[in-house]
């Protein structure tokens, strides 16, 4: 079983920064495509970003491209989400998931993170 841990939300001014953190345990999770997904009040889940085993591939979605990074370091087994230039409309939860490589679905998620970004 695997467990992911967020941390690193807080309260941050419009235009400030953060970094998110995933740490994952249970077993080395190098096979496993990573992503981030956030849920702002009254709306639906999100999707963000994704990354791939290696770190060499990523993806965005359109709202955070250029201003949102996601990386990961398998030695620690953490994922990150460097989030920039930060508005009001960034404000949600934030969610890490997991899922294997080829899998279509994320199998694990994790409890999820506060964000608040005000004006």
């Amino acid at each position: 079983q695997v467990q992911l841990v967020e941390s690193g939300g807080g309260l941050v001014q419009a235009g400030g920064s953060l970094r998110l953190s995933c740490a994952a345990s249970g077993r080395t999770l190098t096979s496993y495509r990573m992503g981030w997904f956030r849920q702002a009040p009254g709306k639906e889940r999100e999707f963000i970003a994704a990354i791939d085993w290696s770190g060499g591939s990523t993806r965005y979605a359109d709202s955070v491209k250029g201003r949102f990074v996601i990386s990961r370091d398998n030695v620690k087994n953490t994922m990150y989400l460097q989030m920039n230039s930060l508005k009001p409309v960034d404000t949600a939860v934030y969610y890490c998931a997991a899922r294997p490589q080829f899998a279509v679905t994320y199998t694990y998620w994790g409890q999820g993170t506060q964000v608040t970004v005000s004006s």
